[in-house]
């Protein structure tokens, strides 16, 4: 696909959200106006509103993916989002609601009453339902499984008994099962006489009469044999597999490792229960990307954009307490030194230097940590190997460019002492950054939390702090 090609659908999603915007700012001007209007002419004027904009909207609105809906009703505020929402087909919902980011599906969810939830619910697999049950009332969920029959209902019920990131919770249940003692013929027969195959359906499922996974025919293995050979000669009897109370962030970096779209889901008695398929690997990758980028920054949990400022400050105060008593920590550590800055005033242009790159080469050493803890590369044997590399580019990035910095410091200065202090500090206080940005991801996974959760603000804590600290104190010791 040509770069052209690729930025296509993108380009024409942006193009019908402004088309949007644009017929929601008409709708607004000229409710103003029937406003301002009075009797029988208010009357015809809001009926004109309604006939063009908005069915103009819902007409647009109709052709468009349940994504691409998703994707613009994100893009909204609050209000024009509910005058879209209510311009939906109530069959559509469903398929929207599980588009939307959690947030956003929150603020939709509470425009609904129960009649209308359970009409978007109504057509939903059992997975899907699962994904939605959370959100939902209790008492629409209590009646949302009456309505279900006895294998739907035990479905949703299996898929609810799993964390959140268990495969079981992510398994669907929609997947074709064979016999591996028929004939390709056979299966292809069967195959035909089906309205439609479940998405993403790349391979057959071959169980025994109890159920249990004997192997998996692929599609193309299917379609280039003779028609005559038997399923178990052209089977694959070792497939990967999965057990549902795995953890899904592994199976999801399993299907990225063997280029897997479906791959079956056992129970410990090897009875097929269940498959994962690629569109939920990748959401769930996604989701994960996105979580480990909030926790970096402090962010409790994913925010709608046009969330009101009373949800946006619950998701945001607490770190940034967090940072306050840091800056108040680093402030004071300058108050120790107030003398020394006051005989020498260049050292308050050239601390935060000191700081800030210690605050940046921190960042990069954690996030590349981070990140090799979720790809789970490291482990209990390599953690002080790789705490030795990380100081050594510390100690190597702070010589060179301490180096660096020194000279400039003599330039503009004349002073070869200040310029050593400098190269000094600045090389301690990127060794103190390499360090930190191992030990604080790996200490917080030994505690069990979320080696992400915060690490950006502590880590530019510490070298703030620390780089103030080397720098004033040396300052303090060697010039005056």
């Amino acid at each position: 696909m040509t770069e052209v090609e690729a930025k296509k659908p993108q380009e024409s999603l942006q193009d019908r959200l402004a088309q949007v915007v644009e017929l929601l700012h008409r709708h607004r001007l000229v409710e103003d106006l029937a406003h301002r209007q009075e009797g029988q002419h208010q009357e015809r004027v809001e009926n004109l509103v309604h006939r063009q904009n908005l069915v103009e909207l819902q007409r647009k609105l109709e052709v468009l993916h349940p994504a691409d809906v998703a994707h613009i009703l994100e893009a909204l505020p609050l209000d024009d989002r509910l005058t879209v929402w209510q311009l939906v087909k109530s069959e559509r919902d469903g398929d929207i609601l599980l588009e939307v980011s959690d947030a956003v599906r929150e603020t939709l969810i509470a425009d609904m009453d129960d009649h209308e939830i359970l009409a978007a619910a109504k057509d939903l697999d059992a997975d899907e339902l699962a994904d939605l049950a959370a959100e939902l009332p209790r008492d629409v969920v209590h009646e949302l499984m009456e309505t279900l029959d006895a294998q739907q209902r035990e479905r949703v019920r299996s898929a609810l008994s799993y964390e959140e990131d268990q495969v079981g919770a992510l398994m669907d249940f929609e997947m074709v099962t064979i016999r591996e003692d028929v004939s390709l013929e056979v299966v292809l027969r069967y195959l035909r006489r089906l309205k439609e195959l479940p998405g993403h359906t790349d391979k057959l499922f071959v169980v025994d009469y109890d159920g249990v996974l004997k192997g998996v025919l692929p599609i193309k293995r299917l379609l280039v044999n003779d028609p005559e050979k038997q399923v178990a000669e052209v089977m694959a009897s070792d497939p990967v597999t999965f057990h549902p109370d795995e953890d899904a962030y592994e199976a999801a970096q399993a299907f990225e490792r063997y280029d897997l779209v479906s791959t079956p889901v056992v129970d410990k008695s090897g009875k097929l229960i269940g498959r994962l398929t690629i569109d939920e690997m990748v959401d769930l990758i996604r989701e994960e990307s996105e979580s480990e980028v909030l926790s970096m920054a402090g962010l409790r949990e994913e925010e709608d954009i046009f969330a009101s400022v009373w949800k946006s400050l619950r998701n945001r105060w607490a770190w940034l307490a967090v940072n306050l008593v840091t800056a108040f920590v680093a402030s004071r550590v300058i108050g120790l030194f107030d003398g020394s800055i006051e005989k020498l005033v260049a050292l308050a242009a050239l601390m935060p230097i000191v700081a800030g790159i210690g605050g940046n080469s921190g960042n990069q050493t954690i996030t590349m940590i981070v990140r090799a803890m979720a790809l789970d590369q490291i482990g209990t044997g390599n953690g002080t190997r790789l705490l030795r590399k990380e100081a050594g580019v510390g100690l190597l990035n702070g010589l060179i460019w301490g180096g660096v910095i020194g000279l400039v410091v003599y330039w503009l200065y004349d002073s070869w002492s200040l310029g050593l202090v400098m190269t000094a500090a600045m090389t301690l206080n990127l060794l103190l950054a390499a360090l930190m940005g191992v030990l604080i991801p790996m200490t917080l996974a030994r505690l069990g939390r979320d080696p992400a959760l915060g690490s950006s603000v502590m880590i530019t804590a510490m070298t703030d702090s620390g780089g103030f600290f080397i720098f004033l104190g040396l300052a303090t010791v060697f010039l005056l």
